[in-house]
């Protein structure tokens, strides 16, 4: 309940995203519009919004709000003006509509993107240049002097700094990092060449695992490793000793048939209550990929949480703790670990954490991913796929990691087949 009630009147991202962008082809077939953008934290990508923001340009802003109010899916309308209109989707779901004039566009765009604590930053940089910034423009605090930037990239030359992505906008050094020609290079989903986190219908996955290749290769990955669940986790149909070695077989047998993309064998190995791996060393150590995770005991004290992610730390074998802390967003919260202790031992031992890319997951956050980064340690950014078509989540992860501030060197299946396998293979 205490969850619920923290969540009240969010969604997920990946819910209101669709969505929001529904709205804007609809929107864009409009002849007086001139342009169009999302802000807000759906801009930003943030996990959970709680509202949808789309800032339109036109010269006939009666005309637009007039057909905008016609949209089926809308509910309650809350307030209507000449500038903004607020209406509740018949999702639960409220949405803003800005109207600016053409040359007002980017400025506006900006603001309404926020965040309200980089905006307010911004503003008092903008004071100390002589300026003065709004939803408008940027304009001369003495006299009449006004400029209307034609880009965001304009706007943020103006005053002083290179363009900063919406993800970063969080005043979180950000700004400082513009001024001092320090802001990253992040990741992008171009980067990624592969999926690391996977599962097959030889456990509770729905899809073969020739059929996850295939996908995977139409994606345009390098590779992919199958890591399905180990043998403790019943309900997950998880794989035995025998079972396994029957999918290694399989997977060496498609990588002969298939070009262009491998196959690397791998498993999801639970820890268990008591620290120790679902599956001996011997077991572990012919695998390429392990990734090793809490399936169980989430009710456990912080102190023997903590303790069993960290023994998994310190297993040579283990590549990869996966979905750190355990939350699912909007229905369960992290379990009591101390992460602080787990990130020490990730960077002590070397081994990768995870940002999993489930839209209801997307664990580690993107403050613990910029901790995690600081501290040198590498991430894998996976979907944990359970069918072929999930394979496409992996951006609501990278979402993350640029949110996070990492860039490709950081991330993991960033990198080439060879060089991944080596990377892998020096971690044993």
């Amino acid at each position: 309940i205490q969850t619920l009630r923290g969540h009240a009147g969010k969604v997920l991202l990946a819910t209101a995203l669709p969505i929001a962008e529904r709205i804007v082809t609809m929107l864009s077939g409009m002849k007086e519009i001139t342009n169009i953008g999302l802000g807000g934290s759906l801009r930003r990508k943030r996990e959970m919004v709680k509202d949808i923001d789309i800032v339109v340009a036109t010269e006939s802003p009666e005309i637009i709000i007039n057909d905008f109010l016609k949209f089926p899916a809308i509910s309650q309308v809350l307030v209507q003006g000449l500038t903004k209109v607020s209406v509740m989707l018949n999702m639960g779901l409220q949405m803003d509509l800005r109207v600016v004039k053409p040359h007002e566009f980017y400025s506006a765009l900006q603001h309404f993107t926020g965040s309200k604590e980089h905006n307010t930053k911004l503003r008092s940089i903008a004071l100390k240049m002589g300026y003065k910034l709004n939803e408008y423009g940027i304009f001369e605090k003495e006299g009449e002097g006004a400029f209307y930037p034609q880009s965001e990239e304009e706007f943020y030359e103006k005053l002083g700094m290179p363009y900063i992505i919406p993800e970063l906008r969080e005043e979180r050094g950000e700004i400082e990092a513009a001024m001092e020609g320090r802001l990253p290079e992040v990741v992008r989903q171009k980067d990624i060449r592969g999926d690391l986190h996977i599962h097959s219908n030889f456990s509770d996955g729905v899809s073969s695992i020739e059929s996850l290749a295939q996908r995977a290769k139409a994606i345009g990955y390098e590779y992919i490793a199958i890591t399905d669940h180990s043998k403790s986790l019943k309900i997950a149909r998880g794989l035995d000793e025998s079972r396994l070695k029957e999918q290694i077989k399989i997977i060496k047998e498609i990588n002969d048939r298939i070009e262009g993309i491998r196959i690397l064998t791998g498993i999801e190995v639970d820890i268990l209550t008591d620290g120790i791996l679902d599956f001996e060393d011997d077991i572990l150590k012919e695998l390429d990929v392990v990734i090793a995770s809490v399936h169980s005991g989430f009710k456990q004290d912080q102190k023997t949480m903590t303790k069993r992610i960290i023994n998994a730390c310190y297993n040579p074998y283990v590549n990869i703790i996966a979905h750190p802390t355990g939350r699912i967003l909007g229905r369960r919260d992290p379990y009591d670990v101390n992460i602080d202790l787990v990130l020490e031992a990730a960077a002590a031992t070397g081994t990768m954490l995870e940002i999993n890319s489930s839209p209801d997951r997307l664990d580690l956050n993107d403050s613990m991913v910029k901790r995690a980064k600081d501290m040198g340690i590498k991430i894998a950014i996976n979907t944990d796929a359970h069918d072929k078509e999930a394979l496409t989540d992996m951006n609501y992860g990278v979402w993350v990691a640029r949110r996070g501030w990492l860039t490709a060197q950081s991330v993991i299946n960033t990198f080439p087949l060879e060089e991944l396998l080596d990377f892998l293979k020096v971690m044993k």
